[in-house]
């Protein structure tokens, strides 16, 4: 259900005739539009004649109703609950809405006169008959002229000659060539829109990309909505855009979401772009989920997460262009940094068999340790779906240098258990990333990332221990034994060359590893479990 309460109409003549049917109380007006199961259907539903799983499309249909009892939040109405008094679509004419489907052959439309918004815009702005007859006269001289060329002259009568032969002198007609009927309307149909550059001059916008036609018609559209709000022609108008990323640079999609932004009335985008939406305010987010069941699960996260103000600017800050994908991922898995986003999914690929992107489980790192303001999103009220929190041990920043001189303390880890619920759970290993990641297993992969970044003598250390190991066969506190100076090792070898470069260089010969820790086991195992 989409839900629109509407207010500032009173004392407006036009805007109080449109809406005056709908009011759920003096200065409040409400239209609720919804698919939902046909009345025979509900009722079916209701006396068990017809089960929720055996529904088709057929059995559905959108409706509108406008006021209701202002008692009823919107957001609580659910599907088999009426609202309000039916109203017909026809009724809506004077609230113009305009909606842009996400497939759209926006140059056929700038082409055509009936579905170009020029013509629109054209209309909108009311030239004076004065300036339509200076026009008409331009394009009298134009035909007059183009006429008394001999060349054409002589092409008209060669017609003219041919269709009085054909027809008869019944039917004959005198046959004439010029640009077109000498009319205002011919004059506006005749105009096309024409481009230039550094490159060429005067162009179509067929010779363009996609993009950049859509960027222009929906520039047009929007002038021709500002013309029809500064000459007061209508009660109100909206703009539904399906999309609106595709065919776009992703510059030009955080430009065009900007201008949609500061218009002085109402858009409303449905996307998949993480470019958009790390450029939305949070507040504004209405995010739709699957849940494995017939309907999909809505929420506003700010409203239906409980954040407070401080935490939701903490988030509008970190939901850059790859942190806000867990809006869209099925599952989500949180990290600390980039060393986990590049080494976590190739790992778990090779060794579990597991292949997090066609799960739908995004990796998703927040660069530090709070995990409490991200772990607040997932709710069944808020977003329904799985997150594990994936942390070390110690619960520092991989930037942070505790030894570091400063004048107060550190403050104290944060307590992680708190935040589980039904879709939170925490996986933390006992150590740090690399220091729990170094296994027998995983001894070739970090030594030939060691080769790479040029540390031959770590990388000799490793296959050193690795042939130890072999020889002497499972020894587990000998394995430890071996192990536990390596782990310090690669941990300072990562240190030094940057942690995030030595993961990627480790993620380069995953193929190498043949176990995981127990820790990203049982992460995967419960992402993954029904």
């Amino acid at each position: 259900m989409i839900g629109l309460e509407i207010t500032g109409f009173a004392g407006k003549t036009n805007e109080e005739a449109l809406v005056g049917a709908w009011q759920s109380k003096p200065k409040l007006a409400r239209l609720a539009y919804r698919y939902r199961p046909k009345l025979k259907v509900r009722e079916d539903l209701e006396t068990g004649e017809i089960e929720p799983g055996e529904l088709t499309r057929d059995d559905y249909h959108w409706e509108i109703t406008g006021g209701g009892d202002p008692s009823h939040d919107l957001a609580d109405v659910t599907w088999d609950q009426d609202f309000g008094q039916s109203i017909r679509f026809s009724d809506l004419q004077s609230f113009l809405v305009v909606f842009l489907p996400a497939l759209r052959d926006v140059e056929s439309d700038l082409r055509q006169y009936r579905s170009s918004p020029l013509a629109r815009l054209i209309d909108a702005m009311e030239i004076a008959p004065a300036e339509q007859e200076a026009l008409l006269e331009a394009l009298r001289t134009a035909n007059a002229e183009i006429a008394g060329a001999d060349t054409i002259g002589k092409i008209a009568k060669a017609i003219d000659k041919s269709f009085k032969t054909v027809a008869g002198p019944a039917f004959s007609m005198d046959v004439a060539l010029g640009l077109a009927e000498p009319s205002f309307q011919a004059v506006v149909r005749a105009l096309r829109i024409l481009l230039s550059n550094v490159a060429m001059q005067n162009f179509d916008p067929s010779s363009n990309g996609l993009g950049l036609n859509n960027i222009l018609y929906v520039s047009i559209l929007i002038e021709y909505f500002h013309k029809r709000l500064a000459q007061q022609k209508s009660a109100g108008q909206i703009i539904l855009f399906e999309e609106p990323e595709a065919h776009l640079h992703p510059q030009l999609q955080i430009t065009l979401f900007k201008a949609l932004s500061a218009l002085p009335f109402q858009s409303v985008l449905t996307t998949h772009s993480t470019h958009i939406t790390a450029n939305a305010p949070l507040k504004s987010y209405v995010v739709l989920s699957h849940v494995g069941s017939p309907a999909i699960a809505s929420s506003m996260p700010v409203v239906d997460a409980g954040l407070a103000a401080n935490e939701v600017a903490d988030l509008e800050r970190y939901l850059d262009a790859t942190r806000s994908n867990l809006l869209f991922a099925r599952k989500v898995m949180l990290v600390e940094g980039p060393a986990e986003l590049f080494l976590i999914p190739a790992i778990i690929k090779k060794v579990e068999g597991v292949d997090l992107d066609r799960l739908g489980i995004s990796v998703i790192p927040i660069y530090g340790v709070h995990f409490d303001t991200y772990s607040k999103l997932f709710s069944k009220g808020a977003l329904p779906k799985k997150c594990a929190i994936v942390t070390d041990g110690d619960l520092r920043p991989s930037d942070a240098h505790s030894d570091a001189e400063a004048e107060d303390d550190l403050p104290p880890p944060p307590n992680l258990k708190v935040l589980q619920n039904d879709y939170v759970r925490v996986f933390a290993c006992k150590t740090t990333f690399e220091r729990a990641l170094l296994f027998k297993g995983t001894l070739e992969m970090f030594a030939r990332a060691a080769d790479d970044v040029g540390a031959p003598l770590v990388a000799k250390r490793l296959r050193d221990a690795l042939g130890k190991l072999e020889a002497e066969g499972k020894d587990e506190k000998n394995e430890l034994k071996i192990l536990n100076p390596l782990r310090d090792a690669v941990l300072n070898t990562a240190k030094r060359f940057g942690k995030a470069r030595f993961a990627q260089l480790a993620a380069r010969h995953v193929e190498q590893a043949t176990s995981i820790p127990q820790y990203l086991s049982d992460a995967i195992d419960w992402l993954t479990e029904e």
